[in-house]
């Protein structure tokens, strides 16, 4: 058997939705996408008149006329279409059309490309968002018929990695392929993909000629400070002020619209009254400007007449094939030699470095690069990204992640346009490198009413916390610690390890350093023996050669040299902070010099391990400190360094980790699953009937127990007597959430007596809750499971990240223990494992004091069930197991309770 029929592999998901919004061709420039439908008659007869002849030939058979072939590219019963436009009107058309016959479902698909756009990837595109939403109708295959000379068409196909099936007969090529995702055919969209986005940027990165547009002669204009800045910046292209009451503006010439300048113009940052924004942008559509960067404000920020004046503007820059940065938007910077770009209002240029930074704020933005200065970081790029109309974090990651001189990637985030996109570009980025991250707005307001379990253990920053830990990225808890983070990773290498030697001159910073790293979860073990001999004779003897080292206060330069040459040389550390006070005799400077000393004879040697450097003292020692061309990071006090560190290493064991797979589950049928929930949002949703949480259960492959619907206290006596005792009698509420809080469960029950009497005591806690006189809607009778360890498995949708999957220590105490993990679908093999070695209680499970361990690989196979229940189920708005029994290694586990919510 194959890896693929072992893996199911997630499609690479789009920048917007895969039905509508926006596209890059290979080429970089960016096109609409949507579905044609019956609005589009005209829109599509030109585009018919426009392809060649030879084209439609392809497309169509011979001899069909111009009204046939139109109506086979309208929308019909069960077909889709699918168009790209531009400003010139659609230049391509991707459909499906249903067959009719037996299995597999199979639809015939086809594309038509207008002839100068045969080459960009539109064909590979369409194909790829067809296949997306024809999967999600339940079609399995595509199938395509075609001449022998139909070159488009066959590149189409074999680009795209799906497993191809070719016959030839009569003068056709008749192709057959399952469209499913397969390794190839993700990978390959995944390259198309950051390839087009790449292109995409480099005008407004490396833009080749800038126009300032609103360039003012008034000083302490906008538009005025960013002409300034970019000529003092020295931009290694031309800059055109553009200005249609000035002939010069600031000694150089102007034009008075952007189609009067004589070349061309890659880049144009647009700094006018919001009214003549869109007039503006549609001039620099019509010039052929690559990229804008709109700093005006007075868009979507404003309320519901901005976000329609700014959606008119994403409308007119993706009908001319631009790229967007903004509205509302400090202005994008490139400190590469080669570029110089400084195409904003900040009059801080930074200090060309590794590090590239997006921030979604822009007066934050003019702090963030005064603070990098003060700090002595180089910067590669900065971008504003404002409002996030079109260009967002997503594609700045796949950009920065393509370019060889950044080492470290920061975002500051206030919200997430695409958070499984992110996911994913996170995650193959932060492979190589990292990605730190500060999350505004990590204090909801207050939590919505819950419903279930799930919702109530799942706070407001649940999902971004699940979301930054599945994909590597380094959350930072403020701006200073995410700048302490870069600083480390732009310059050093990542821990091997969690070892940390401390050398210092005084006691007592080595002790919050030693407490501080061991909070932070890394180790600061005693030298070995061979070690502490060394450092006897290189100390005094009151000098202490554990760990940390403290040389007393009397330790000059020699003495930091030598020590720190000795820890660094010694296998058993991962890391080395060195801290200075100025309590003796030796200067910081001094001091600052003999720690870059020792890490340059360091790395002379070979040894690669980070070094962290803390100088406590306000002196200045003329810059950072270098070992080589290496800088050394340097923080004021040990906390921050450890805390640093502690990220650094947490990140280290993510990238050292697989990445994990998301495994093809035996007998799993989410078609099956979704009929039934279908049925019941059709009578108006809620929670499902127990017999239809048996039916999904079942579809998903969950092992559910045996149970029966009882209308009353005989009818659940005799459902016990042909269950076989002993059983559990739960109420059935149409509207109760915890069972548990009205007596709802009743255990141990040995035959029909005990049965009646414990539906009696449940109406009796019913009634003195107050319940209402429908609410019992039966007693649900099952087999009573002895032993095992309780669990808690849950969904709630998060209303920007989706199905989030929570995990637990289950029982009536689940919510007051809060012993929880969290993860957003879908959920790779890892994801699971790292859920259940990640709660507290694990060890209940891995044979606490005498317990016998838990199927801990029954466990996983529930929770890889249940995400690829709630992804294939959309319908699904709550779920709760619970209890989740895990029995014994080797004898799975059972859901004694599940509720299932849709809407």
């Amino acid at each position: 058997m194959g890896v693929d029929a072992l893996i199911a592999y997630e499609p690479v998901p789009p920048q917007e939705a895969v039905d509508a919004g926006r596209v890059i061709l290979r080429n970089g420039t960016a096109a609409q996408l949507r579905r044609a439908g019956p609005q589009d008659a005209e829109l599509l007869r030109a585009f018919l008149d426009r392809v060649s002849d030879e084209a439609r030939a392809r497309r169509f058979l011979a001899g069909v006329s111009a009204e046939a072939a139109l109506r086979a590219l309208m929308p019909s019963d069960g077909a889709v279409t699918l168009i790209v436009l531009t400003a010139a009107g659609v230049v391509a058309t991707g459909c499906y059309v249903p067959l009719t016959g037996p299995e597999p479902r199979t639809a015939e698909v086809a594309f038509l490309v207008e002839d100068d756009q045969v080459g960009h990837g539109l064909g590979t595109l369409l194909l790829e968002r067809l296949a997306m939403i024809a999967a999600r109708a339940g079609i399995t295959h595509f199938q395509a018929l075609t001449q022998p000379d139909n070159a488009p068409m066959l590149t189409i196909l074999r680009e795209s990695g799906f497993q191809l099936h070719a016959t030839q007969a009569d003068g056709a090529v008749d192709i057959e392929f399952a469209i499913a995702p397969t390794a190839e055919s993700v990978d390959r969209a995944a390259m198309r993909d950051r390839v087009a986005t790449v292109a995409s940027l480099r005008p407004l990165l490396r833009p080749r000629s800038v126009a300032v547009i609103g360039a003012s002669r008034d000083p302490d204009a906008i538009g005025h400070r960013i002409l300034k800045y970019l000529v003092r910046g020295e931009f290694a292209g031309p800059v055109y002020p553009v200005n249609p009451k000035a002939q010069v503006v600031a000694s150089i010439p102007a034009y008075a619209s952007v189609l009067d300048v004589p070349g061309p113009v890659d880049l144009a940052v647009v700094a006018v009254p919001t009214a003549a924004v869109l007039p503006v942008v549609q001039e620099c559509g019509q010039k052929g400007v690559r990229a804008v960067v709109v700093v005006s404000a007075g868009f979507a920020e404003t309320g519901p007449a901005g976000r329609a004046l700014q959606d008119e503007l994403v409308r007119t820059v993706r009908a001319h094939g631009m790229r967007l940065v903004g509205p509302n938007c400090l202005g994008v910077l490139s400190a590469d030699p080669e570029v110089r770009l400084n195409a904003s209002f900040s009059p801080v240029f930074p200090a060309w470095g590794s590090v590239a930074m997006s921030s979604q704020s822009g007066a934050l933005g003019l702090a963030v690069l005064e603070y990098a200065q003060e700090m002595g970081l180089g910067l590669a790029s900065f971008v504003s990204v404002g409002n996030k109309a079109d260009v967002s974090g997503n594609d700045l990651i796949q950009y920065w992640g393509e370019d060889p001189a950044i080492r470290v990637i920061l975002l500051y985030l206030e919200s997430f346009g695409n958070p499984r996109r992110f996911a994913r570009l996170a995650r193959a980025v932060g492979r190589a490198k990292p990605i730190v991250a500060v999350k505004a707005g990590r204090t909801p307001a207050g939590r919505r009413a819950a419903g279930s379990h799930t919702a109530a253990l799942a706070a407001g920053e649940t999902a971004v916390e699940a979301l930054f830990e599945q994909a590597g990225v380094i959350r930072a808890d403020t701006l200073e610690e995410m700048f302490d983070v870069a600083s480390l990773l732009a310059e050093q290498a990542l821990p091997a390890g969690p070892r940390v030697a401390i050398v210092t001159n005084a006691g007592g910073p080595g002790i919050l350093a030693a407490d501080a790293l061991a909070a932070a979860g890394l180790q600061v073990p005693e030298p070995s023996p061979e070690l502490e001999e060394r450092l006897r004779g290189m100390l005094p003897p009151s000098a202490s050669v554990k760990n940390p080292v403290d040389m007393i206060a009397s330790a000059g330069p020699q003495q930091y040299r030598d020590a720190l040459g000795a820890v660094l040389a010694d296998p058993g550390f991962d890391a080395v902070m060195a801290i200075f006070v100025p309590v003796g005799l030796c200067s910081p400077v001094a001091a600052g010099e003999a720690i870059a000393g020792a890490v340059a004879a360091g790395r002379a040697a070979g040894v690669a391990k980070p070094v962290l450097a803390c100088i406590m003292s306000g002196t200045d020692l003329g810059g950072p400190l270098v070992a080589g061309s290496e800088r050394i990071p340097t923080y004021r006090f040990p906390e921050a360094a450890a805390r640093a560190l502690a990220r650094a290493h947490a990140y280290s064991r993510w990238r050292q980790a697989p990445l994990g797979d998301i495994p093809v589950l035996p007998g799993f049928d989410g078609d099956a699953a979704r009929d039934v929930c279908r049925v019941a949002v059709a009578r108006g949703g809620g929670f499902l009937l127990p017999s239809e949480v048996d039916r999904v259960m079942a579809a998903a492959g969950l092992p559910v127990l045996p149970s029966v619907l009882a209308p009353d206290a005989d009818g659940a006596a005799e459902a016990a007597a042909r269950l076989g005792f002993p059983v559990v009698v739960k109420v059935v509420g149409r509207t109760l959430t915890h069972k548990s809080d009205v007596g709802g469960v009743q255990l141990d029950l040995n035959d029909a007596a005990a049965v009646r009497a414990a539906c009696a005591r449940i109406e009796a806690g019913l009634a003195a809750a107050g319940a209402a006189a429908d609410e019992l809607a039966g007693f649900l009778v099952q087999p009573q499971v002895g032993g095992g360890t309780e669990l808690f498995v849950g969904v709630t949708q998060d209303p920007s990240f989706g199905p989030l999957v929570a995990f637990g220590l289950g029982g009536t105490l689940v919510e007051l223990l809060r012993d929880v993990a969290f993860r957003i679908t879908p959920l790779t093999d890892r994801d699971a494992d790292a859920m259940i070695h990640g709660i507290r209680g694990f060890p209940l499970l891995d044979g606490f004091r005498g317990r016998p361990p838990a199927d801990v690989e029954a466990v996983r196979d529930v929770l890889l069930r249940i995400s690829g229940l709630v992804d294939a189920v959309p319908e699904i708005a709550e779920l709760d197991l619970n209890p989740l029994v895990a029995l014994g290694r080797g004898r799975g586990c059972r859901i004694l309770d599940a509720r299932v919510r849709v809407g």
